[in-house]
């Protein structure tokens, strides 16, 4: 049972930086915009946390800092696709190479040398709900960690809610669908893709700071380790909707957990092979969500062309 507790509980720790920065992916997707340059922004918003939180010794500066630069990240790919009308992909690739190396560099200069190598910042602790928590298994599972993972379980009614009951929501899939439409109609379509972008980055750079003051309390270099395009995957395992996501992100988290539960259990498995799980889950979900596509566009008399 405890055992059983232990992988639950890991799942949901590992599922939350994905849940978060897809959340965001589903706004900024919806109002037309495909940034893939998430791996960059949740590395700039971890070291931003990082730093912040050994600076000033608030691990709640910290995580605002990590809000504040991806929302940095996501504005310089909001200018150059919006404004300058820069390939999306393109722009992408260049946040993500960018966030690698600008937080790498910076690191080993602040941080890493003979007197500062091993710090460490004073992470999240973690938040136990009474009564709640004593509850067998799903006590452990759901109501024993830092805040940060409530919020993110927040997080998914709130995106849904914005998305499908307000006009804000409205206005935001309007530009994404039919921005001449939306146009005609009086709404910005800039101010709104620029908006959506931002959102977008702020969640994205919350994932990174989990990262780096919540789940851990280090920042190593690179050490989203490809979280950013498994976010991406989870984006569109769950047809981007914010429940898709969350049960998107839960089932990466459980490929997560299975890892470190493998490298756990003695049982000979070479590591280069277990360290393989999350991203073959990775691979297989996104096929399994093309082929699915092309199965409805199918059945509806709908050529399937392109995802």
């Amino acid at each position: 049972m405890d055992q059983l507790s232990f992988f639950l509980a890991a799942t949901v720790r590992m599922a939350i930086p994905l849940l978060i920065a897809a959340l965001g992916l589903v706004v900024s997707e919806r109002a037309g915009l495909m940034n893939i340059g998430v791996e960059g922004t949740m590395l700039s918003g971890a070291f931003a946390a990082f730093a912040v939180a050994i600076g000033t010794g608030s691990y709640w500066l910290g995580l605002l800092a990590g809000m504040a630069a991806g929302a940095l990240m996501a504005l310089i790919f909001a200018v150059a696709s919006i404004h300058f009308r820069a390939p999306q992909i393109v722009i992408g690739c260049a946040i993500n190479m960018l966030g690698s190396g600008f937080t790498a560099v910076l690191f080993r200069k602040m941080f890493f040398d003979a007197s500062s190598g091993g710090t460490q910042a004073t992470p999240f602790p973690s938040i136990s709900i009474p009564v709640l928590s004593k509850i067998p298994v799903l006590g452990p599972t759901l109501f024993n960690h830092n805040i940060i993972v409530y919020i993110g379980f927040l997080l998914v009614p709130a995106v849904w809610f914005l998305m499908n009951r307000t006009s804000v929501g409205t206005r935001i899939i309007a530009v994404g669908e039919h921005p001449k439409a939306a146009d005609s109609l009086g709404i910005n379509v800039f101010a709104t893709r620029y908006a959506a972008t931002i959102f977008s980055g702020v969640l994205m750079g919350m994932a990174g700071a989990y990262l780096a003051i919540a789940q851990s309390n280090t920042f190593q270099v690179d050490m989203t380790g490809g979280k950013g395009y498994i976010a991406m995957a989870v984006v569109v395992l769950g047809k981007w909707r914010a429940i898709g996501c969350l049960a998107g992100a839960l089932i990466f988290g459980g490929a997560n957990a299975l890892q470190m539960t493998l490298q756990n259990s003695g049982l000979g498995i070479p590591s280069n092979l277990i360290l393989m799980v999350p991203y073959v889950v990775t691979v297989l979900a996104v096929l399994a969500a093309c082929k699915r596509k092309a199965i409805d566009a199918s059945a509806k008399g709908v050529p399937y062309i392109k995802s």
